[in-house]
């Protein structure tokens, strides 16, 4: 497989890792509509947020949108190329080293989007999370081969193309009028749910409702009766019954008076069904309801079924004019904030992907938040389908994040007036949170500020990979079991023993106390009065805070 270099590359490889887990504080002041809604906007670096959250949502996103600069080189961004600011220089300085000086806006794009990536990737459900990413030109083929490498090319889904523009960049040679979406699955058990038509889809109607006829013969030129030999059969038709439109009943043997017919293509060359005989005699007994033949004018007969499901299959290319960029502009002017945020996304694109890629309850991610259509785009479909999806929204910039994303989402939930009529609010809230400081200082010691609930969800994702069960609420210390072992923190007196040691120390007295696991334990405290030979019998592995807490 073809793999894609840098300048820089080696340096950010396992820089995620590197990066020290951070602590999330949510501000009431800032926080908007039902706290228990289970959104969150988070401001700040999003990659010290996404790492702030693995503790607790790792493997549990289901969608991830994000739509990163473009690298046009002319984008105001504290990453851009043309930006020499002391921030970025630093950053590239501290995790690139000498190399950075010789970097192009390329090599410091790919440096700054692999890190994210990485850990947007653990977040993502294992088994059924899917990430879209939106792109042009400028990054276009540098991306692809990346997220190729990150997450295989069997996993990739689709490229899809979405007219953003129908009038063009009227200024180049080419006026280009498009742009992309990157789609790649986490496993290949990863399933996209059709699109709602409403039954715009379907063109026909009879006495059992609409319905659009398909040809049961399968188009695909490599499938015949080589290779598909159970779905190369003959079908028979009664030519003497048909109804008022000419559709003609199927039989489930042959008859004297039947008409045969085979998958055959226009040319004569062999083909075949798209249902097996199992599935076509079952159709045959619920009649025209669900199968027929009709004759063409040339007077060959066809097999037709009757398809009344009214959803489709997403199409690679998105043309409709509810995806054009303008789209986007023109609602954030009616929620009166149409100078403060440029070139917004629709909030339809990002609503299809939601609808495509998600359940009801899922759990959506966008970590370049901008103006906030993501979270937008989830309270919306939870309106059209009554769902309790949640989202988690990071921005990086304080006055666009407060300003911008913070009151869109504001206005969106609880309502506003446009032209002087009112728009009524969608419901929900959110959680409005900021980055504090590391769970460690530059001496690796817990920070006093750091709570039992911090260093539980640390401690239990840093073990095992997976985010706590429950979020504790620091009266117990059992974390929880996972693969069959049990993880327990002694931290802050959380036995409420009064000796000096608080109950923090691993002696025979404080294991008493400790819920029962007949199984492996790991145990985190200060310190183990308990010998190597009794910790065997035990079953127990006692790791020290904070010298055995992995500080990123």
């Amino acid at each position: 497989m073809p793999t894609l270099d840098w300048i820089g590359k080696k340096a950010v490889i396992n820089h995620h890792r590197e990066v020290p887990y951070h602590l999330l504080r949510c501000d009431a002041k800032l926080s908007v509509g039902d706290p228990g809604s289970g959104n969150l906007l988070v401001e700040g670096d999003n990659l010290l947020a996404l790492k702030a959250l693995l503790p607790y949502y790792a493997g549990q996103v289901k969608c991830i949108y994000i739509d990163p600069p473009y690298n046009t080189g002319n984008e105001k961004w504290v990453y851009n190329d043309a930006v020499n600011s002391p921030e970025i220089r630093r950053w590239l300085g501290k995790v690139v080293g000498q190399e950075a000086e010789d970097l192009s806006r390329h090599d410091k794009w790919l440096s700054m989007m692999y890190p994210r990536l990485a850990i947007l990737k653990e977040l993502l459900h294992p088994d059924e999370g899917i990430i879209f990413v939106s792109i042009d030109d400028n990054e276009f083929a540098t991306l692809k081969l990346l997220m190729d490498e990150m997450f295989g090319q069997r996993n990739f889904f689709a490229q899809i193309v979405v007219e953003a523009n129908r009038r063009g960049q009227t200024y180049k040679q080419i006026s280009k009028n498009h742009e992309y979406i990157l789609c790649y699955a986490r496993s290949d058990k990863t399933v996209l749910r059709e699109i709602e038509t409403n039954g715009e889809n379907l063109d026909k109607r009879d006495e059992w409702g609409a319905y659009s006829p398909r040809e049961l013969r399968n188009r695909n030129p490599k499938f015949n009766r080589r290779n598909r030999p159970n779905l190369f059969y003959p079908i028979c038709i009664d030519p003497h019954h048909g109804d008022s439109e000419g559709l003609h009943c199927l039989l489930p043997e042959r008859r004297e008076s039947a008409i045969e017919t085979l998958p055959l293509n226009s040319k004569g060359d062999e083909s075949c069904w798209r249902w097996g005989k199992p599935k076509l005699l079952e159709a045959i007994g619920r009649g025209l309801q669900v199968v027929y033949a009709s004759k063409t004018r040339n007077g060959e007969w066809r097999i037709f079924e009757k398809y009344r499901k009214e959803t489709v299959k997403p199409k690679s290319l998105w043309s409709e004019t509810q995806f054009i960029s303008e789209q986007g502009t023109s609602l954030l002017r009616q929620m009166g904030m149409g100078e403060l945020f440029q070139f917004p996304k629709p909030i339809a694109l990002i609503q299809r992907i939601v609808a495509i890629a998600t359940n009801p309850c899922d759990l959506v991610l966008d970590s370049f938040a901008g103006s906030g259509t993501a979270g937008h785009a989830v309270l919306a479909q939870n309106k059209a389908d009554s769902g309790n999806r949640r989202f988690i929204l990071v921005e990086m910039e304080p006055d666009i994040c407060r300003n911008v994303t913070a009151q869109r989402l504001s206005r969106a939930i609880e309502g506003y007036e446009t032209n002087g009529k009112p728009i009524e609010g969608l419901g929900g809230g959110f959680r409005y949170c900021t980055l504090a400081e590391p769970l460690f200082d530059e001496g690796g010691t817990i920070r006093p500020e750091v709570t039992f609930a911090d260093l539980a969800a640390h401690v239990f994702f840093t073990e095992t990979g997976e985010p706590i069960p429950k979020r504790t609420n620091g009266r117990k210390p059992l974390l929880g079991v996972c693969n069959g072992t049990a993880y327990y923190l002694l931290f802050n007196g959380i036995l409420g023993d009064k000796r000096p040691d608080g109950g923090n120390v691993l002696t025979g007295k404080t294991l008493a106390q400790l819920p029962a696991h007949d199984g492996p334990k790991v145990v985190y405290g200060e310190g183990c009065r308990m010998g190597k030979t009794r910790l065997k019998r035990e079953r127990i592995t006692f790791k020290q805070v904070p010298y055995e807490i992995k500080t990123a």
